[in-house]
């Protein structure tokens, strides 16, 4: 159970203008909402993205995870095969498989902005601890706690993971992850976004108080907006599934939109319309309906 617990109810229609237009194109985002809580793709939300497709339905998986971890769903891209990455600090090619991505478009956090965010938010949260994702690498401050899937390239502070002599200062930074092990995670978040300002999008997709810090006006609507507009896809024809407070940008800006059973508050106030959660296929129950509605 996530920590808003499971919704099972049927699913509830947006009302909206938006719900007359065809969709042309899915933005679904993955841990939470499309995947299962063992991290799966079920056979029913696989047949159901295929359907999708093959209904000339575009799906862009749109997720907080770097490109290094797309392997879950590297196998169920069709058409396209682009992912938005990093909040939507990075836009994926997934067609070449594990360890052969390639990098569409990168909307990095300027090292100046990084650090003063670093600086800032220590002030305003002592305790706070750091992560460094870059296109290809992470590194992390040696407090910084075992989250994540893999092992560091670098252990050192913040500003030195950041500075002009780090190792990887030749590549782009996606995001910073600030941790805090005692902070309430909402609370964690606003106090955030009160001390960072404009010089970096904070938001968060953790139970935990860990918070991804990207660049300005970086997140998953922006990007998501730039690769529509590139197909002449307006927001109307997009329909947007999430649960984090990462995803209420794009669920506002998607005419239809539906916070998944499991949601976060804040995503369910602002989605148009909601379905059962992640382990009950709710991604798929509504691409099915949309699918038959197609004809």
């Amino acid at each position: 159970m996530r920590e808003n617990g499971p919704v099972t109810s049927a699913t509830t229609e947006p009302e909206t203008s938006a719900a007359a237009l065809p969709p042309r194109l899915i933005a679904t985002d993955l841990d939470g909402t499309l995947l299962r809580d063992d991290k799966t793709v079920s056979p029913r939300t696989v047949a159901a993205l295929a359907a999708a497709e093959e209904a000339g339905i575009a799906v862009f998986f749109v997720t907080g995870r770097p490109a290094r971890w797309m392997d879950v769903v590297s196998d169920h891209v069709h058409g396209h095969g682009l992912a938005i990455c990093g909040n939507g600090a990075a836009v994926v090619d997934l067609h070449g498989g594990p360890g052969t991505h390639r990098f569409v478009k990168v909307r990095e956090l300027a090292r100046e902005n990084a650090l003063d965010a670093v600086r800032l938010l220590r002030q305003a949260a002592p305790g706070t601890v750091y992560a460094v994702e870059q296109t290809y690498g992470f590194n992390q401050e040696p407090a910084y706690p075992k989250l994540h899937m893999e092992v560091p390239d670098t252990l050192a502070p913040a500003e030195e993971l950041l500075g002009p002599d780090a190792p990887s200062a030749h590549e782009p930074v996606l995001k910073i992850l600030a941790y805090h092990p005692t902070l309430d995670p909402d609370a964690f978040l606003g106090l955030a976004r009160l001390a960072v300002g404009d010089l970096a999008t904070v938001t968060r997709s953790s139970p935990s108080a860990l918070l991804e810090i990207s660049g300005p006006d970086v997140s998953k609507a922006s990007t998501l907006a730039l690769c529509c507009a590139e197909r002449g896809i307006s927001h109307e024809e997009v329909v947007a599934f999430g649960d984090m407070p990462n995803d209420v940008e794009m669920l506002t800006w998607a005419g239809r939109s539906y916070a998944m059973g499991n949601a976060h508050p804040d995503v369910v106030a602002a989605a148009s319309g909601r379905t059962v959660a992640n382990n009950d296929d709710g991604v798929a129950v509504v691409i099915e309906r949309l699918v038959a509605e197609r004809g």
